[in-house]
């Protein structure tokens, strides 16, 4: 069964860092797309990072400077760095997978290419 695990997650101090990590079970993340989506209480879900199967990251603009995203093939993992944490940081944050995405491209704000899902991971900034 096809499976993404995020971990990585917790309450930080503003200012702070933490790793998000995206794992997958029973496919490779190689091949493909996988991003970083988050949601606020209240909010809808935004796109926060992404990466295409060659490596080309894309950032929204409210993370650039502050997160990274990047990957292991040889763990078939994915992590996202998010540096200078701000209280506005603060949601749920998934990571998915786009199986048919074309190998230079991720889609970064719109969550409907994307075919896996994980069952995200709370980031509190708060102090």
């Amino acid at each position: 069964q096809l499976q993404l695990v995020e971990s990585g997650g917790g309450l930080v101090q503003p200012g702070g860092s933490l790793r998000l990590s995206c794992a997958a079970s029973a496919f490779t993340l190689d091949y493909y797309a996988i991003g970083w989506f988050r949601q606020a209480p209240g909010k809808e879900r935004e796109g926060v990072s992404c990466i295409s199967s060659s490596g080309l990251p894309n950032y929204a603009d409210s993370v650039k400077g502050r997160f990274t995203i990047s990957r292991d093939n040889a763990k078939n993992t994915v992590y996202l760095q998010m540096n200078s944490l701000k209280p506005e940081d603060t949601a749920v944050y998934y990571c998915a997978a786009d199986l048919h995405s074309d190998f230079n491209y991720c889609s970064g704000q719109s969550a409907s290419p994307y075919d896996y899902w994980g069952q995200g991971t709370q980031v509190t900034v708060s102090s």
